[in-house]
């Protein structure tokens, strides 16, 4: 169970009085804020995934780069496949592969198709941190997909500021807490000096205020 302090900064960041109600349901983010820390270190970088104990409150959309049977099977469970001849393809069409490397929030590949992406579209997705996780030919693509929807990805890059989706407004916010703690929790051992490198912690609505965690 969450502390009872992030459940109430959580009800105060979703409440209508800090939040106006919107014509869409809003998501929910989170912002940490690190202190005493050198980004210019690559290996103080933090570029985690995450399975969120709550789920994000809409799945992740993913994509498998994939051939044979597993393409088979990734087409029952995925967003989108893509297979090996359709790589040349998308690297000539930059615009549509710009589409969709920001459509979808995971990408996953058979490993042996890895170069060829690597290669064809390393320049658009790398940046963008959507460069595919490799996988075995024979993965259980049924289980990756499934923990990759309720999954996020934080990536500080060079930054000390950085942010998460944690949920959506719709959510309780017990659950929302939790996948904050979660967060926190991976987040703090990835530091050297665990929460004490955290400067703060702050909850926000899509266009609401931000609320202070930590």
């Amino acid at each position: 169970m969450a502390s009872q302090d992030i459940v109430e900064a959580v009800k105060k960041a979703i409440d209508e009085g800090n939040n106006k109600k919107r014509k869409f349901t809003q998501s929910v983010d989170m912002v940490i804020n690190l202190k005493d820390v050198d980004m210019n270190k690559p290996e103080n970088r933090i570029d985690e995934e995450i399975e969120l104990p709550k789920g994000r409150g809409k799945a992740a959309k993913i994509a498998v780069f994939a051939s044979g049977e597993l393409a088979a099977r990734a087409k029952d469970v995925a967003d989108l496949v893509i297979k090996p001849e359709e790589i040349k393809e998308l690297a000539e069409d930059k615009k549509r592969a710009k589409e969709i490397a920001t459509e979808y929030d995971f990408f996953v590949a058979e490993a042996p198709l890895m170069p060829s992406i690597g290669k064809a579209l390393g320049r658009i997705f790398a940046p963008r941190g959507k460069m595919p996780k490799p996988i075995p030919p024979d993965a259980n693509i049924e289980e990756i997909v499934r923990k990759l929807r309720n999954s996020v990805r934080i990536r500080s890059k060079d930054k000390p500021t950085f942010h998460s989706l944690i949920g959506r407004e719709d959510m309780s916010p017990e659950d929302i807490a939790e996948n904050v703690e979660t967060i926190l929790s991976r987040v703090e051992n990835k530091l050297e000096r665990g929460r004490a490198n955290i400067r703060s912690v702050y909850i926000k609505t899509t266009m609401g205020k931000s609320v202070r965690v930590i």
